[in-house]
């Protein structure tokens, strides 16, 4: 839908960065598939690489917690046109823990190397007919992975077990799911972790409350050592925030993450940033709101999305370049790619 006017509750700026508008080259679908999750890196020959979540339109939206698959597409610019080449996460051996699906790439360039984080399930490979169900044997079978390449046009080596597990005691926040990870190197060395958590409090099938947790390591493979305090809460609310991305930038800690509902800001279902000290105690920035779901295009039109989520940042020399995002209007689903103008 293509409104006419930005939403008064707007907020385009944030202490980090503005948006500028999006150019028409900048939107990734395919008509055979749901396209979501995109986290892009750039080679040392140039080309940019996109790893992104794609799952049948034939299995429905809520098919990608059971057919979801991690794809690769590439482009000489961060902006695209993007070209998909090829799907190098795809289903293996179901009783792997990653063996029907994964979902959520992150990717990270260190020494040399290219990491590429990711959630992983099994389960019964079924898809639901309702079609605001879920498979919940795979929603609760999700765990955090890491696959490590020379390149990003791989090979890939995937892991046979878990980079970050559910917790064995029952209580913690942990102890059902892990998904959605993020990961960042910390200006004092190592690397720093914040996931997506789901504990066994409230009842099944869906649980609760969800969380996002901190876990820091020395490398970039882990072993990654939980933190115990949840981030982003806010009160007794039980599902305030996901889709966290995380950077340091001028020895800080920031994170863009989806508001669920306008808890940070009043905004209702937005991208909301928070910024840290030290990456375990959180607090919203001022401003906090980044955006609603509607983006500014090169023509001078608005966009508004039913669904604008899932972000992900590409840096240039160390500042914010490029803000990648899944989004949905109606069934129509792509990752878009917002340009964007470094504040500091």
């Amino acid at each position: 839908m293509i409104t006419t006017h930005l939403s008064a509750q707007r907020e385009e700026t944030t202490a980090v960065f503005t948006f500028k508008p999006v150019p028409s080259t900048a939107f990734f679908s395919h008509p055979d598939y749901y396209i979501w999750c995109g986290s892009m890196v750039r080679d040392s020959e140039g080309i940019c690489h996109l790893f992104y979540s794609r799952w049948p339109r034939a299995a429905g939206f809520n098919a990608w917690v059971t057919h979801s698959e991690i794809a690769h597409a590439v482009a000489d610019s961060p902006l695209g046109p993007y070209t998909h080449r090829d799907t190098p996460f795809p289903a293996r051996e179901p009783q792997l823990w990653d063996g029907l699906c994964t979902h959520n790439p992150t990717v990270l360039h260190h020494d040399g190397k290219y990491y590429l984080y990711y959630m992983g399930n099994t389960g019964d490979g079924k898809t639901v007919k309702d079609p605001d169900d879920l498979n919940w044997k795979h929603r609760n079978n999700q765990r955090i992975g890491v696959a490590v390449a020379d390149h990003p046009s791989g090979p890939w080596k995937r892991s046979n077990k878990p980079l970050i597990d559910i917790s064995p005691d029952p209580e913690t926040s942990d102890s059902l799911m892990t998904s959605n990870p993020t990961v960042t190197h910390r200006p004092d060395g190592g690397f720093l972790m914040i996931y997506k958590a789901v504990g066994r409090k409230h009842a099944p099938p869906f649980g609760g409350p969800v969380v996002h947790r901190v876990a820091l390591s020395a490398s970039p493979n882990g072993p990654f050592i939980k933190q115990p305090d949840p981030v982003f809460t806010c009160g007794e609310v039980r599902f305030p925030a996901e889709d966290p991305f995380v950077w340091t930038q001028n020895s800080r800690y920031y994170a863009v993450l989806k508001d669920m509902g306008g808890y940070f800001t009043g905004a209702g279902r937005s991208l909301v940033l928070f910024e840290s000290a030290d990456g375990l105690h959180w607090q919203p920035a001022t401003p906090c709101l980044i955006s609603d779901r509607t983006i500014r295009l090169e023509d001078g039109s608005i966009k508004q999305f039913d669904y604008l989520e899932r972000p992900q940042i590409y840096f240039e020399n160390g500042l914010p370049t490029v803000l990648f995002c899944a989004a949905r209007d109606g069934d129509e689903t792509c990752n878009i790619h917002i340009p964007l103008t470094s504040t500091e």
